[in-house]
């Protein structure tokens, strides 16, 4: 069973969100709240697999609260999707930063929302195609690093480096085995592996790694 923290400042959204999540086969809500602050209580007291985060809330917005839970060790493993009506590259990377594990738009169909929290508390990044798109429109915008690749990556070997570029493009690990030739146990085993190497979460923490290091950016995105 999934258990799912409802987080967003307008009851009729929360009542929404979790009566979706409770007709849900295999899935439950165990909270709600209505401020950020609320939110990092009520995930530190329940532990829930997944916590549903809006970004504007008082008190705390959620790039903050989930900044907090996602640092706090007796609440790391709680994996957190932003949810928001705003495609702003400014919320994309800040939660991706405080550690989300996904990020998904308000208008997404109910369907693909059930399928994101399945997703994200398997332990896979979840970013929208759209959002997608402008964070790599974003890191493209910015300045080529003329710097050799920093120590981070100090021990992830050629080939890790090539899984690693390829998933911040998006792919997915059946793309990634048909691009490289590879069986998709064989990927997982690449992705299983930078994860440990780099200690990071999950997907979307490696892209933002993939970033940040120089490995993709202008001139290395296709």
């Amino acid at each position: 069973m999934i258990r799912v923290l409802i987080a967003d400042d307008q009851a009729l959204l929360r009542g929404s969100f979790r009566l979706l999540v409770d007709l849900s086969p295999g899935c439950t809500t165990v909270g709600e709240a209505g401020t950020g602050a609320e939110a990092v209580a009520l995930t530190g007291q329940h532990r829930p697999d997944v916590v549903l985060m809006d970004v504007r809330m008082p008190e705390m917005d959620g790039i903050e609260a989930t900044r907090r839970i996602c640092a706090d060790p007796a609440t790391a493993d709680t994996r957190v999707i932003i949810l928001t009506t705003f495609d702003l590259d400014e919320y994309v990377y800040g939660a991706l930063r405080a550690g989300a594990s996904g990020f998904l738009l308000k208008d997404t169909p109910p369907g693909d929302l059930l399928t994101g929290i399945r997703v994200v508390a398997a332990g896979e990044g979840l970013l929208a195609p759209t959002v997608t798109r402008r964070l790599i429109d974003e890191f493209a915008r910015q300045p080529e690093p003329t710097r050799p690749l920093p120590r981070q990556l100090d021990g992830v070997t050629e080939r890790e480096r090539e899984v690693l570029a390829l998933i911040a493009r998006g792919l997915s690990n059946a793309e990634l085995a048909a691009h490289l030739n590879l069986s998709q146990a064989t990927v997982k085993t690449h992705v299983g592996r930078l994860l440990t190497k780099l200690a990071v979460r999950d997907r979307a923490q490696l892209v933002i790694v993939a970033y940040e290091t120089g490995l993709v950016g202008p001139g290395r995105l296709g």
